[in-house]
């Protein structure tokens, strides 16, 4: 298993990234290597232009943990490649890349709702592995800490490849929401016998643990329970938190480092 250097749980990020960082980026640009170069194209034997595969991970690496549009990425690798590069080419890359399981969409989440709000369908963009998104943009830990805004995007890719393993194990699967009207849910585990859990990522601070309580609350309240089950839990999963609690409004507050066995 590849090791992410994101998988920064042992005891404290500075301790931990002294120790880990230069094995876990020498893994992810060795792994990075080997799908642009060999794997994207011995999955199905079409011979695939390795520069253009780097264009087409680094695209979605810059747009990682969003809903953007194909055509959005079509854009962005025409725009660095004097070529032409039509839909049917891009989805053969995409399609590949998913074999080999490089990336991993997140599809919407549909739920029941009490009014007609519109629920957007895209899909939203994620790596199986965050750290090929940083090998493609060629960037370590200590750039992510003076870029917060991209390690959030990243962090938000990691959990949500960490929820999966969870969902996985009980047979159920990882959705995401978001409405015409800004709301959004980052990862909805919905299992088959109908249960489900409504999950907002974010690094943490108090001001963000409670921006992501307050849209959990708003999307419960939009849900018509007449017609589905209510959440089995709301939970916040951050990256800095002392220890896991329920608040008062009944969300939990779990930092990563407790999704352990």
């Amino acid at each position: 298993m590849t090791i992410s250097p994101f998988d920064l749980q042992g005891g404290g990020w500075p301790v931990a990234l002294q120790r880990t960082e230069k094995v876990a980026l020498k893994q992810a640009l060795d792994y990075y290597d080997s799908v642009v170069s060999d794997d994207i194209s011995r999955t199905d034997g079409v011979k695939r232009d390795p520069e253009r595969t780097k264009r087409v991970i680094k695209s979605y690496a810059r747009n990682v943990s969003t809903q953007v549009s194909l055509e959005t990425i079509r854009a962005d690798v025409i725009s660095s490649d004097i070529e032409t590069f039509d839909k049917e080419s891009l989805y053969g890359y995409l399609n590949a890349l998913k074999r080999i399981f490089a990336i991993e969409d997140s599809p919407a989440w549909n739920p029941n709702l009490r009014s007609k709000t519109a629920v957007r369908t895209s899909d939203t963009r994620y790596f199986v592995d965050p750290s090929i998104a940083t090998a493609a943009l060629g960037i370590g830990p200590l750039d992510l800490v003076n870029d917060l805004k991209l390690m959030g995007l990243i962090f938000e890719n990691m959990c949500v490849r960490d929820l999966r393993v969870y969902a996985d194990a009980l047979s159920g699967s990882v959705y995401h929401y978001r409405d015409k009207t800004g709301l959004e849910c980052d990862a909805v585990i919905h299992l088959r016998n109908g249960s489900y859990g409504l999950i907002e990522i974010k690094l943490g601070g108090d001001k963000l643990i409670n921006e992501g309580a307050e849209n959990l609350l708003s999307l419960e309240g939009k849900i018509n329970t007449e017609k589905m089950r209510k959440p089995s839990f709301l939970m916040v999963l951050c990256g800095v938190a002392p220890f896991a609690y329920k608040r008062e409004d009944g969300v939990f507050v779990v930092p990563i480092a407790c999704l352990k066995d």
